[in-house]
């Protein structure tokens, strides 16, 4: 089994990589083996290398040009003062919603809110979501948000809360011409099969929870980057980064050619620091900590 194996190691890696990858399938863990492979590689085997893209990435000039990445910065959220606030920034050409924001934010009428969220963000692409658990009925609401503006991709989640998939109502709609951005999606077998299911002459949209997958424990760069390769068969359909955790997620989602990533306004706040002099920012931290120290007026009797 270990000689079946080891035609699966990559041709650049080093005997000390080999040897941690053929360790894992002795002790027959296939799934640290496949972690080890895909999620850390060459960076265990060679920490030149991380030097080596780190000067790469910083040469670029990514880092200091927020302008200059390819992905699309979508906002993420439902409440209006937010969207108004965020929308003021030409860097942001889209936005999204769901249900639980909607909640968050005390939203009661759904297609007020979603009338008055419009006409904050103009003819900026903008997903609104389903919300019966029944196919049908979640039909019936899809088409009638699909009338409320042209820039709309309507959400429709990848199963039900029974588990059952959603294919045969994703085929109907985007074979209707109705945009969707088909969500909640954690797995590649997941992408295949939507993005198999999506019309190809009808815009779309794949929300893959990067976020949540990363919160397992999971690395989801990997995952991603293969998501972007397979939908690749709709060339009008776009790979969405959904629930990143850090600003951070804006430039990994970049560097594996998604094409859009969707965050929240703290997160889309802290685009300000992209560049930051990192000195200045340690300054910044022990300044913050001592001028929060003396307005809350401790002391230390010494």
């Amino acid at each position: 089994n270990s000689h079946l194996y080891l035609a699966t190691l990559p041709p650049d890696s080093s005997p000390k990589q080999n040897a941690i990858l053929l360790g894992a399938l002795i002790f027959s863990k296939i799934e640290i083996f496949i972690k080890i492979r895909y999620s850390l590689g060459i960076r265990l085997a060679n920490p030149g290398l991380i030097a080596a893209q780190e000067k790469r990435f910083n040469q670029s000039g990514i880092m200091n040009n927020i302008k200059k990445l390819n992905i699309k910065l979508f906002a993420d959220g439902a409440d209006l003062a937010g969207i108004k606030e965020i929308a003021a920034n030409p860097l942001v050409k889209g936005f999204t919603t769901n249900p639980t924001l909607m909640r968050k934010a005390g939203v009661v009428d759904y297609k007020t809110f979603a009338l008055d969220a419009m006409r904050l963000t103009g003819d900026r692409p903008i997903s609104f979501e389903v919300f019966a658990d029944d196919f049908n009925e979640m039909e019936k609401q899809a088409l009638e948000i699909a009338r409320w503006g042209g820039n709309i991709y309507v959400k429709i989640p990848v199963t039900n809360t029974k588990g059952e998939s959603s294919h045969a109502l994703i085929e109907r709609l985007s074979r209707a011409g109705v945009k969707l951005n088909v969500t909640a999606l954690l797995t590649l077998d997941q992408v295949r099969s939507v993005t198999e299911f999506l019309a190809a002459e009808t815009p779309a949209v794949i929300s893959v929870f990067a976020g949540r997958i990363a919160d397992t424990g999971r690395d989801p760069i990997p995952l991603m980057a293969e998501a972007v390769r397979i939908m690749k068969a709709r060339p009008k359909a776009e790979l969405i980064w959904a629930s990143p955790r850090e600003l951070l997620n804006v430039f990994q989602a970049d560097s594996v050619g998604c094409h859009i990533i969707t965050a929240t306004n703290d997160i889309l706040k802290k685009l300000s620091l992209v560049g930051k002099n990192l000195d200045e920012y340690s300054l910044d931290t022990v300044k913050m900590f001592y001028n929060d120290a003396m307005a809350a007026g401790y002391s230390i009797v010494t």
